[in-house]
């Protein structure tokens, strides 16, 4: 059996011209340097959403929420827009629901100069109500501070490192604790 963490990398931007991508790629590359953790990018460009919440079920609707489902844990990799993280995330977010109970969340953020920073402690308050167990460190990056071949430097992957460790942990807890008894709310 294997006990690697399955853990979605959602890149949360659809926006043209993003960085998230390359943040994302950035990420992914640091991440499966790990032997514990199986990553799965659900990159939200995608999937092809309804523009207002339809009263069926769409088939990218149930691709997200079925990536979801499988994961053992989430890593979010979001932008800062206007304090605040964007909306294409809160409505994927918002399409799954018991796909996320009693599994963990880590973030990683970027911005200019704050990092990304609003956009965590929005995400945290959203995942707080989908029964998500949010991880403490974060991946925080200040597209300002770059290095010259446009990735974070090693700060930022020591707190890759940091962040996937409490993830796995309580990936771990927590998916043995759903196989003892699954989670009610």
């Amino acid at each position: 059996m294997d006990t690697r963490l399955r853990v979605a990398v959602i890149i949360g931007s659809t926006r043209d011209g993003r960085v998230g991508e390359s943040i994302g790629t950035w990420f992914v590359t640091v991440a499966q340097r790990r032997d514990d953790v199986e990553l799965d990018v659900v990159d939200l460009r995608d999937f092809v959403f309804p523009e207002r919440y339809p009263e069926g079920v769409s088939d990218d609707m149930r691709r997200f929420c079925s990536a979801i489902g499988r994961a053992d844990g989430f890593v979010v990799v979001t932008p800062e827009y206007n304090r605040s993280f964007p909306a294409s995330l809160k409505q994927a977010i918002d399409f799954a629901y018991d796909e996320w109970h009693a599994k963990p969340a880590g973030f990683v953020s970027y911005g200019c100069r704050n990092r990304g920073h609003y956009a965590v402690e929005a995400l945290r308050d959203v995942f707080t109500e989908l029964h998500v167990m949010t991880v403490r460190d974060e991946v925080a990056i200040d597209l300002l501070a770059l290095r010259g071949d446009g990735v974070p430097g090693d700060e930022a992957e020591i707190a890759v490192r940091t962040m996937l460790d409490q993830l796995a942990w309580w990936g771990v807890a927590l998916r043995d604790a759903r196989a003892r008894h699954p989670y009610t709310e």
